[in-house]
């Protein structure tokens, strides 16, 4: 029964999006490919929405200090959780040209991406204006 139902879906999914693919104004193989980077995207954020926990704790550690000790792993869970739903919605979805055209639906796309710390970008005052 479970697999009638999954492929009643998946054949109403390509249905729902051959219509959109046909009218692309780019060429198939371009279309293909940024579908191929969005299905792959969405299992590797899947795959290593994990790492978020030591991410977010470092982060948070960083810019808030000892507080981050506590902060981090609780953002780390929540991010955890959203990497992978987003990710699964890009593996499920990754024939539907949404957001954008086959654009992230998160930022940064991956986990290993945005350890950096920020940098402030407001303006400094000259040394002679203080």
């Amino acid at each position: 029964m479970k697999i009638i139902l999954l492929s009643a879906l998946l054949i109403t999914a390509l249905f729902l999006t051959m219509p959109v693919v046909g009218s692309a104004d780019q060429q198939p193989d371009m279309i293909l490919e940024k579908m191929a980077v969005k299905l792959t995207r969405g299992g590797a954020n899947v795959l290593t929405s994990i790492v978020e926990i030591p991410k977010q704790s470092v982060i948070t550690v960083r810019e808030l200090g000892g507080l981050g000790y506590l902060v981090g792993p609780i953002k780390g869970i929540g991010m955890t959780l959203y990497r992978g739903f987003i990710g699964m919605t890009e593996v499920v979805f990754f024939l539907v040209p949404q957001p954008g055209y086959y654009d992230p639906m998160i930022d940064p796309p991956y986990v290993w991406e945005g350890w950096e710390p920020k940098r402030d970008t407001t303006p400094s005052l000259p040394e002679e204006a203080k």
